[in-house]
C-alpha cells in the first residue's frame, strides 16, 4: 500500500487522492486555469521551498488570480499532509509534494469573472527515482518533429501553468520513437528544453544551457547550477543559443530538473555522448549532492 498510496489535501480537506475533490466546474478542470509547483525533500528537508514559493507567486501575476493561502499557512498545510503520509502510508524516504492552484470553479464560461474564489490541492506521494542503469548508460532523447515549443508570446513556458498539451504531444511523438524524453524546439528551430526538465550540454569543459529568451521555464535547479552548481564543480557555466546543427560541437548533455537533480544523456536521436564517472556531468551531480545535503543542514524549519 506504503508505495502506491498518494495522499491529497484539497482546500485543508485530507483525503486519498483517488477520492473526488474538486467540482467539475472546477476551472482547472475544465480549461486548465491553473498554476502548480513541484517540491522534493533531500534529507527529509523540503528542498528551496522559497525559489519555488516566488516562481508560483510569479506564474499567479501572470495569470492574474490571487493565491489562496500565504507561504506560511501553505507551508504549514504541507506539513500536515505529509505527516498523514508518512502515518498512514510508512514511508520514511523523500518525498514529491505537487500543489496545484486553479481560478477556483462557477457558471461555464471562459470569461475569469466567472469563477468563485481560487483553491490548491496538494499530492504527496514518494519522490520518483531514476532506474541505476539510465544513470549509467545515460537516457536517451529524439527531437519533436511535428510540434514546436508554444512560443513566449503565446502562453509563456515560464508560466508554470496546468496547461501542458504542447508537452504532452511533444513527449509523445518521442516515446512512439522509443526515447526516454524529447527536445522539443522553438519557431527559430532553436533548443529550448525537454518536456517535465530543462536541458544542457557541456563543450570544450563550459556548461551551456539555452537562454530563458528561447521560451523555456526558468527552472530553479537550472539557475543553481548556472549561480552555485557549477563553481562549486569547478566549471564554467553559461546560456547560449543551441541549434540542432551544434550537437556535433557537444561532448555532453543533461537534463535538469527538481526531482531528477542531473541526469546524464547518451544519444538525441543519432548524436552521442560521452556518459560516466569522469564526465563533467558526473562532477555537477556530485557538486549538487553536497549542496542539497548542506541545505538540509541549514534549514530545519524545512523539515517534513
Amino acid at each position: 500500500m506504503g508505495a502506491h498510496y498518494i495522499q491529497a489535501n484539497t482546500n485543508g480537506r485530507l483525503h486519498a487522492a483517488d477520492e473526488p475533490s474538486i467540482s467539475p466546474l472546477n476551472r482547472g478542470f475544465l480549461y486548465g486555469d491553473a498554476i502548480y509547483e513541484v517540491w522534493r525533500t533531500h534529507e527529509g528537508v523540503i528542498f528551496t521551498w522559497e525559489e519555488h514559493w516566488a516562481r508560483l507567486q510569479r506564474s499567479a501575476g501572470a495569470l492574474h488570480f490571487e493565491l489562496p493561502l500565504a507561504a506560511g499557512a501553505m507551508l504549514s498545510e504541507i506539513k500536515r499532509t505529509v505527516a498523514t503520509y508518512r502515518e498512514y502510508s510508512g514511508h520514511r524516504g523523500e518525498l514529491y509534494i505537487r500543489l496545484q492552484i486553479t481560478r477556483g470553479g462557477g457558471a461555464i464560461g471562459l470569461d475569469p469573472a466567472l469563477a468563485d474564489r481560487s483553491d490548491f490541492v496538494l499530492l504527496v506521494q514518494p519522490c520518483p527515482e531514476v532506474a541505476t542503469e539510465k544513470l549509467r548508460e545515460g537516457l536517451r532523447l529524439s527531437l519533436a518533429t511535428q510540434l514546436r515549443r508554444n512560443p513566449v508570446d503565446a502562453l509563456s513556458p515560464a508560466w508554470k501553468t496546468g496547461n501542458y498539451l504542447n508537452n504532452i504531444l511533444c513527449l509523445r511523438e518521442a516515446r512512439a520513437r522509443g526515447a526516454d524524453e524529447v527536445v522539443m524546439l522553438n519557431h527559430a528551430g532553436e533548443v529550448t528544453e525537454a518536456a517535465v526538465s530543462n536541458i544542457a550540454f557541456v563543450r570544450d569543459g563550459a556548461v551551456i544551457t539555452p537562454p530563458l529568451a528561447a521560451g523555456i521555464l526558468g527552472g530553479i535547479t537550472r539557475e543553481l547550477i548556472l549561480t552555485e552548481i557549477a563553481r562549486a564543480a569547478g566549471v564554467v557555466a553559461r546560456e547560449e543559443t543551441v541549434r540542432p546543427a551544434d550537437f556535433g560541437e557537444m561532448s555532453e548533455c543533461f537534463l535538469v530538473s527538481t526531482t531528477k537533480d542531473v541526469g546524464p544523456v547518451a544519444a538525441i536521436d543519432d548524436a552521442r555522448f560521452t556518459v560516466g564517472p569522469t564526465t563533467v556531468t558526473s562532477r555537477l551531480k556530485v557538486a549538487f549532492a553536497n549542496y542539497a545535503r548542506a541545505h538540509a543542514a541549514t534549514h530545519p524549519e524545512l523539515h517534513v
